[in-house]
């Protein structure tokens, strides 16, 4: 037997509020676990950018990463670390860095998802380079796009195929309309999607390892307002439903932290939005919701250090095309993915890891989420977002909302 250390580190962009949380959390809950003969604690650490030799040895057994969907720096040293010290990481860097919406579209439309009808169109205007006039003049076809337009029909969406954050998304309801919009959207490459008529909820499923929340969404109100704080709002199939979608979703990208965006029309979910891997952790947009994602962070985090957990670069998708190419009802086949997909996140031995190991955290969680250090990582993440006059206001707003989840839960 013997007593072994596992690093956890934070590799981090803008965030202020969930590092303070997570940090605070994990040393309140003073692990030692018994696991395979070895006695395991934990450390975290904040990970920095800098040169690295190409052989320097990582020192983290999992690192929860904010920056390899934007930052190419920490994105290299990461894929470098998995290479030569099979660093687990929350995402799948190779994965995270290929799979634009496109490729989520088309992966999850083989397999049978109710995603709306949605085309890719060519840029409207073009960067310039030695070979792009020849390239067009012999290759590109002139095309009608009210022609596409109205075969799609009416409301429709444009927006970006590999965006995020509701960046360059138009909402879309007539040619003239789509002309407009397109003649403004400049070298990006766009999708038009048909819009889900007569949707009655719009739910975003929050995914982190096998833990998931569901949020009633509202993207038509300001970003404080737009994860709304009820939680009874679905019945148990529509639940279950999203989470299987959730699941498969982050399982066939490799994905540890992802939310899917799905809209109900009649009796069905459309998944419209699933390529969020890295969602926001921000308490200034989650609000309500903001321990659940510190706890999840925590439980996910801590299993992968304590079990040794490798990071699965195999995607395995044959198995999942195999579902897909059976004939049988799309309810059929998402049972049989989402049963690949439990099996890939451990989903079975996490539950009985956590009962065993984690069972003091939610009482540790309800005490520090009202607690002056809790407070004060919200006034700084307020601070650092709000201007001057508006910082008091805000923090009141968010903490006030913390405090209503900590009602809810029983403290």
């Amino acid at each position: 037997m013997a007593n072994v250390t596992r690093r956890i580190g934070l590799s981090l962009g803008a965030d202020i509020c969930w590092p303070i949380c997570y940090e605070s959390l994990l040393e309140k809950l003073d692990l030692k676990i018994k696991h395979a003969g070895d006695t395991v604690e934990f450390e975290v650490e904040r990970v920095y950018i800098e040169p690295f030799d190409l052989r320097q040895p990582c020192r983290y057994d999992v690192v929860i990463d904010r920056l390899t969907h934007w930052y190419h720096t920490s994105r290299e040293w990461i894929k470098k670390a998995i290479l030569t010290d099979d660093l687990y990481v929350f995402n799948n860097p190779w994965s995270l860095q290929s799979m634009e919406k496109q490729t989520t579209y088309c992966a999850m439309m083989r397999l049978g998802f109710p995603v709306p009808d949605t085309w890719l169109i060519p840029p409207k205007e073009y960067t310039t380079s030695p070979d792009l006039e020849p390239t067009l003049r012999k290759y590109a076809k002139l095309f009608n796009l009210g022609d596409i337009g109205d075969k799609l029909g009416y409301p429709l969406f444009m927006k970006p195929y590999d965006g995020g954050a509701w960046v360059g998304v138009t909402a879309i309801k007539d040619r003239d309309k789509l002309n407009r919009a397109y003649d403004e959207s400049g070298t990006r490459v766009m999708h038009l999607q048909k819009g889900v008529t007569g949707h009655d909820a719009f739910v975003r499923c929050i995914g982190l390892g096998p833990q998931f929340r569901l949020v009633n969404y509202d993207p038509d109100a300001p970003l404080h307002d737009r994860y709304r704080t009820d939680t009874d709002f679905l019945d148990e199939k529509d639940r279950q439903l999203l989470i299987d979608m959730t699941t498969v979703i982050n399982a066939f990208f490799g994905w540890d932290f992802n939310s899917c965006e799905s809209l109900r029309a009649g009796d069905t979910w459309h998944p419209i939005d699933f390529a969020n891997a890295c969602p926001d952790s921000q308490v200034t947009s989650l609000h309500f919701h903001f321990p659940w994602l510190i706890m999840a962070n925590l439980r996910w985090s801590i299993f992968c250090a304590a079990t040794d957990r490798k990071l699965q670069t195999n995607l395995d998708w044959r198995d999942y095309f195999a579902i897909a190419d059976e004939d049988r009802p799309f309810a059929d086949k998402l049972a049989d993915y989402a049963t690949l997909a439990r099996q890939r996140f451990d989903m079975d031995r996490f539950e009985e890891f956590c009962a065993k190991h984690l069972g003091h955290l939610d009482e540790l969680a309800l005490e520090f989420f009202g607690s002056d250090k809790a407070r004060d990582a919200v006034h700084q993440k307020v601070e650092a977002l709000y201007p001057e006059h508006e910082v008091e206001q805000f923090t009141e707003l968010f903490w006030g909302r913390i405090q209503d989840w900590r009602r809810q839960e029983g403290a």
